[in-house]
């Protein structure tokens, strides 16, 4: 099961991190998922080997939510699409 677990994780991961983005409100939304996707999956990696993958996930999902936002932030102005 566990193996199951790392398996679908580490693919999420991957899916995750190959989105396209363009400029628009889209692009907020797929950064802001995207990273909480991959930000859930590596809290649950992480969570495994401490023994409480839920809270890891819980934790890195939020962390990732945040970290995806900021950084779409970050690309509008870069690039001038922020409004």
């Amino acid at each position: 099961m566990k193996k199951y677990l790392v398996l679908l994780l580490a693919v999420l991961m991957l899916v995750g991190a190959c989105g396209g983005y363009g400029g628009g409100s889209q692009a907020t939304v797929e950064r802001t998922l995207g990273g909480g996707a991959l930000g859930a999956a590596s809290g649950a990696l992480i969570g495994a080997g401490a023994g409480n993958p839920a809270a890891g996930a819980a934790i890195g999902g939020g962390a990732g939510l945040i970290g995806g936002y900021l950084y779409d932030q970050y690309q509008k102005n870069k690039y001038g699409y922020g409004y």
